[in-house]
């Protein structure tokens, strides 16, 4: 087994710089104005292009949140980024649905409260053709307001029975170096995303924490 690590919330050039060195697979760049880690996209055309200038490049993810998918598929292109996560209410076409210009390029960020709802919302929303190496869906930690980011640790029974059902789940919520071993062994996902787990402030992160959560998460996949 082994897993994926993606490192979510970036806002400067140093730190996906660090989470690049520290082996990270993706690096995430909110493009919701919405969020206390969001990030123009200018900013991240910067930091994409110093990153692509680098060898082994991880995967770059931009962030949305209820945008249209032309708008979204758009800022992919002009920020130079590879995925589109999809962390709003967005209907499952806009990535099931070949029509879609996020078709093979996105997939959902869900939140469910029950294990019901989470078996329901990946038959619905799990892509059915993930970018190569990419996950299939995202599973984050329930909220009634807040749409990722919280620090909350989510329910890794719901979770490891969605990723029995879903190969390339992405695991998030309340992942911090200290706990995301155990999350790794018992949920088994495709891969795990951090933010606030590995932060000195939101957006600002602190490279121990970065490389000790990455160690950790792969050294568990082993």
């Amino acid at each position: 087994m082994s897993v994926r690590v993606k490192i979510c919330g970036l806002t400067t050039l140093e730190d996906a710089m660090f989470a690049a060195d520290a082996g990270a697979d993706y690096l995430g760049f909110i493009l919701w104005p919405g969020s206390k880690r969001a990030v123009a996209a200018e900013t991240v055309t910067r930091i994409a292009t110093a990153l692509r200038n680098r060898p082994g490049c991880p995967l770059l993810v931009g962030v949305f949140v209820n945008a249209e998918p032309d708008q979204a598929a758009d800022l992919l292109e002009s920020c130079g980024l590879d995925l589109a996560q999809l962390s709003g209410e967005e209907p499952p076409a806009h990535v099931g649905d070949p029509a879609s210009p996020l078709y093979g390029r996105a997939y959902k960020a869900l939140r469910p409260s029950s294990l019901a709802e989470a078996e329901a919302e990946a038959e619905w929303y799990a892509a059915p053709e993930p970018a190569a190496d990419g996950p299939a869906l995202l599973l984050d930690s329930y909220h009634p307001v807040l749409r990722g980011g919280t620090g909350e640790t989510g329910d890794w029974a719901v979770a490891a029975a969605v990723a029995a059902q879903v190969p390339r789940l992405m695991l998030a919520g309340g992942l911090t170096p200290d706990n995301v071993g155990e999350a790794v062994r018992r949920v088994r996902p495709f891969a795990v995303d951090v933010a606030s787990g590995v932060e000195a402030a939101p957006g600002q992160k602190e490279e121990a924490k970065v490389r000790a959560f990455i160690h950790n998460a792969k050294e568990a996949a082993r």
